[in-house]
């Protein structure tokens, strides 16, 4: 794609095929003409047999706006939906959790969720990591191939997590399908195409409410030191949370938590294979390198794209645009993560790059990823598990891509090393 008017009108962000499932640098440069020629550009939605197509959006490209819009959620609500399409309430309320509430009922839950996030808490995190990270090497460094994404990124947000809330290890399998399955967007490897989507995002939401339940009522009125002990016994301010809120809570941790964090480590093998330099500049200085790396994986990743907003009132202006009251903004993290105006040579992957502001996290705000921490946590010690004990580690095929525009996600990506 090139930067001509009909090149852009070419382009289609809510059009799986072509635009999410051509060539990645197809993706990147379409949104690099929107960036130039457009960069509050509206978009007709796309219905289907499940659900009948909205208004409409209009889709946020530049980093400048993007920010923007974060630190103002006054004008742009999430109470309405993060999704581009209006998903029924129940739906919305369900797998949103915080993600889609505004304040003050998004500032309570956040207060009572974070009090679980105690110094103590982090720390024995921090040290489940390092073993985990460490057990996962351990399991595969012999064979010399495997499955990156099955094998090794997915294992360790799964087993952080699972083990963070206190799941019991036999639950760990049933854990990743449900949350593939929710994220799925309808792929037809985790949703078989005479399958209703709605019903099995419900039934597989239902599925790891089921196990929090279950979870939590062992560990109601107890000492334990797992989150959830901590979740179901804890008061702030004369509040606690109910049963469906930490159910709730538990969806979102599974599928922000887990699939983005194992998407950003995959996709981080891909862009060292493709740029051995920077694997040689990382691997002569793993400490000193793995801050500002595990920065451009997520930049360059940007495992989550984009996420909705809905203006409040008339008159809402961004970027020399003005909104009317009701009116959908898509803000896309992957677009202004790539902006020539805030990152020099935005294409390359640079492992030293210095700053780095982006927005793979969420803009400034009160959406900021609360698990931003553990997240950088688990892709730093990840790599630095695998770079020193499997130091030509390297993909041997393209990523095999989830097929959908919300997730930047990888499905499978061979891999091989010589065995240690």
């Amino acid at each position: 794609m090139g930067s001509t008017d009909a090149d852009l009108a070419e382009i289609d962000l809510s059009d799986v095929d072509p635009f999410w499932s051509g060539p990645m640098v197809d993706r990147y440069a379409g949104f690099a003409t929107l960036r130039r020629e457009d960069p509050i550009r509206f978009f007709a939605e796309v219905g289907n047999d499940f659900l009948p197509a909205g208004p409409g959006y209009w889709a946020i490209t530049r980093h400048a706006d993007v920010i923007e819009a974060s630190r103002h959620p006054e004008w742009f609500c999430s109470g309405e939906g993060t999704n581009i399409s209006d998903l029924p309430p129940e739906f919305r309320e369900f797998f949103g959790s915080m993600i889609s509430m505004d304040d003050p009922r998004h500032a309570r839950l956040r207060k009572v969720v974070s009090a679980g996030f105690t110094p103590r808490m982090m720390r024995s995190l921090e040290d489940g990591v390092e073993r985990t990270a460490a057990a996962i090497v351990d399991d595969v460094a012999e064979r010399g191939e495997c499955d990156f994404v099955t094998e090794v990124a997915a294992r360790l947000p799964l087993a952080v997590i699972c083990d963070m809330m206190g799941i019991a290890p036999d639950r760990y399998d049933e854990v990743f399908n449900h949350s593939n399955v929710v994220l799925s967007q309808g792929d037809p490897e985790y949703i078989p195409v005479d399958v209703n989507p709605l019903e099995a995002l419900l039934g597989a939401g239902a599925g790891l409410a089921a196990i929090m339940h279950e979870t939590a009522e062992g560990r109601r009125g107890g000492d334990g030191q797992d989150l959830t002990s901590l979740l179901v016994n804890a008061e702030v301010d004369g509040e606690r949370l109910s049963a469906d809120e930490l159910a709730s809570f538990f969806v979102l941790l599974c599928v922000a938590g887990n699939e983005t964090t194992r998407n950003a480590i995959s996709w981080g093998l891909h862009y060292l294979t493709g740029n051995p330099d920077q694997r040689t500049i990382w691997l002569a200085d793993i400490d000193g390198v793995t801050p500002t790396a595990v920065e451009e994986i997520v930049r360059m990743a940007s495992p989550v794209t984009h996420f909705r907003r809905t203006v409040t009132t008339d008159g809402v202006r961004l970027g020399g645009h003005e909104f009317k009251a009701g009116e959908k903004v898509v803000l896309w993290y992957n677009s202004a993560n790539r902006d020539e105006a805030v990152f020099d040579g935005p294409d390359r992957f640079d492992v030293r790059r210095d700053p780095n502001p982006h927005v793979g996290f969420g803009g400034p705000g009160p959406h900021f990823c609360l698990g931003a921490h553990l997240a950088r946590r688990e892709v730093g010690v990840m790599f630095r598990h695998l770079l020193t004990r499997l130091p030509d580690i390297r993909s041997t095929a393209e990523p095999d891509l989830l097929r959908t525009n919300f997730v930047n996600g990888i499905k499978h990506l061979p891999c091989a090393w010589t065995p240690a």
